[in-house]
């Protein structure tokens, strides 16, 4: 997964046409099935918000030295916890030690201390996986190691935050079939590559398999995007942002790619917020410049500010 900060639950609904009538279903009636559809799918989007460990639970980022890193609410630790966390095991919960030669991570509990994974208790080392989200904690409190442009940070999560507590809801425009576009897929040679900068000026360089042509108000625009998985993932800026949506960027995700020269359904309806509309402690790329359309796409989710 290249952005694990766009991860989400994709809604697959089927809608059963029967052969045997041979009368179109009316516009009005193909409008409620899509409605239909769109609300499952961002009522599907909030729920993924509000979960255990989710964007709505982060309550920090700690960059971590190769060697051992001493954890815990305790101020002789290397990574000192908010305060929220006190009580919740000793001052010193464990150390985690770094060996970026053999690409791992080994979390050492301190004496005493039992943490879960999922709902299995362990007292013993482990090694924490970063390919993909390996939670472990203890009460309120959750944590998982990622890797970012080399270095292995801390993520930690407090799934009794006040931020998920006070959480109000997505904010929709609301639907509109004019941005459900008819879009083309159009090849790039296998080995391109698209620069991504995050919010703290990281950057980095990710497969770029093609580009999204398409066609709003009469005019032709293009998006160039980046191979997630089996599929495709758009980081767009347009000039809502900064008004009524989020201003570095917002996503798109298309769950398979397309073949090439062929056309697809670009739903900008489903175009959603990062992580970093949530959250402080994440670092969301940015919409490159050739992504940056300069049309209003009221369309998809709004910015709240938090």
């Amino acid at each position: 997964m290249l952005f694990p900060e766009a991860t989400e639950v994709i809604v697959k609904l089927s809608v059963v046409v029967s052969l045997a009538v041979c009368t179109a279903i009316p516009a009005a009636a193909d409008d409620r099935v899509y409605d239909n559809e769109l609300q499952a799918w961002r009522e599907s989007r909030e729920k993924s918000l509000r979960a255990d460990n989710g964007w709505l639970t982060l309550a920090g980022r700690f960059p971590l030295k190769s060697g051992d890193n001493t954890f815990g609410t305790g101020k002789d630790n290397d990574v000192v916890f908010p305060p929220e966390f006190k009580g919740v095991g000793p001052d010193r919960l464990g150390t985690l030690h770094v060996d970026a030669d053999a690409g791992k991570v080994t979390l050492h509990l301190a004496q005493g201390v039992t943490m879960l994974r999922g709902d299995k208790p362990f007292t013993k080392e482990r090694v924490l996986g970063t390919d993909q989200p390996d939670w472990v904690g203890l009460g309120r409190l959750r944590m998982h190691i990622i890797v970012r442009s080399g270095r292995y940070i801390l993520r930690l999560a407090d799934n009794e935050s006040a931020v998920r507590k006070n959480f109000k809801g997505c904010v929709w425009y609301p639907a509109d079939q004019k941005f459900k576009v008819e879009a083309t897929f159009v090849p790039y040679a296998a080995d391109k590559k698209i620069r991504v900068v995050n919010i703290i000026g990281e950057v980095s360089n990710q497969p770029c398999p093609g580009f999204a042509e398409f066609k709003l108000n009469g005019e032709t625009y293009k998006l160039d995007a980046i191979a997630e998985e089996e599929g495709l993932f758009f980081v767009f800026r347009d000039e809502t942002a900064g008004e009524t949506t989020y201003g570095s960027a917002r996503f798109l995700t298309i769950e398979k790619k397309p073949k090439d020269n062929a056309t697809f359904t670009l739903d900008f309806n489903k175009a959603y917020n990062p992580p970093c509309a949530f959250s402080d402690f994440t670092t969301c790329p940015v919409a490159p410049k050739q992504n940056v359309l300069k049309v209003r796409i009221e369309a998809g989710e709004k910015y709240r500010e938090k």
